[in-house]
């Protein structure tokens, strides 16, 4: 899967899936925008790696939240390689509060989780539209289980990304035929993020999500790349949402097989 002559924007890439995506990019050839909005040793750590990797990398910080900081991403990108083939919607955030406590969310709290997971990635399309229609380029969306599950970090996550997977199947209807936009759907990913997010109960969640899973197993940040790239790659899908769980919407059959 040669991307050489391809150029990327990876929103959220410091850490965790971004990175992970940055660098499969890289590996496959393509130029890279690494993008941060506060972590720009680690970012730049990345794009080093992206560069030792062949590719030409470098790193924007803006936030997505910020329409202004997501029209200055576009451009860095059109100043840099005067195209935007591939656009990863990676950057995200949340407030880890439990199910039952309703109070533990304030409205404030919605707004500023919607502003990244949902309007950041609105905003992100529409700077990089042109650019995308005439390269016939493809979005990635990374979402989440949560948003089908309506479970996760909290109800103002799940929500968001309920309304990223709307907001991807709206996009990818309104840029075709000269663009593609799909979402990719992760289960648990061992991240540093998640397990500061979870703490003492990281542990329990993860064997209880292997314990669901017909795989048995939870993901890595390289898992979901590999899914991100596909999508990136696959000329005839669109609007699509697809899960990438080991099988936790499968579930897994208790006890030994007969």
């Amino acid at each position: 899967m040669d991307l050489k002559g391809k150029c990327a924007i990876v929103t959220g890439s410091s850490a965790g899936v971004g990175a992970a995506t940055a660098l499969l990019l890289a590996r496959r050839g393509a130029s890279v925008l690494i993008n941060c909005t506060k972590s720009t040793e680690a970012a730049e750590a990345v794009a080093a790696q992206c560069r030792a990797l062949g590719a030409d990398a470098f790193v924007v910080s803006a936030n997505v939240a910020d329409d202004a900081d997501c029209v200055r991403l576009a451009a860095a990108a059109m100043a840099r390689w005067g195209r935007i083939d591939m656009l990863v919607n990676n950057a995200g955030t949340t407030k880890f509060v439990a199910a039952r406590k309703l109070s533990g969310l304030s409205a404030q709290d919605f707004h500023d989780i919607y502003s990244v997971n949902t309007i950041g990635v609105f905003q992100m399309v529409r700077a990089c539209e042109d650019a995308l229609r005439a390269s016939h380029g493809a979005v990635v969306n990374v979402s989440s289980i949560a948003g089908q599950e309506g479970q996760g970090s909290s109800i103002a996550y799940a929500a968001s990304k309920g309304a990223l997977n709307t907001l991807t199947v709206s996009l990818a209807r309104v840029l075709g035929p000269e663009a593609r936009v799909n979402a990719v759907l992760p289960g648990f990913i061992e991240t540093g993020w998640l397990q500061a997010g979870l703490g003492d109960a990281y542990e329990a969640s993860r064997q209880a999500y292997k314990d669901s899973a017909a795989l048995a197993e939870v993901l890595t940040p390289e898992d979901v790349a590999d899914s991100i790239v596909w999508l990136l790659t696959a000329g005839k899908v669109t609007g699509q949402l697809l899960r990438v769980d080991a099988g936790r919407a499968v579930g897994r059959l208790q006890g030994r097989p007969a």
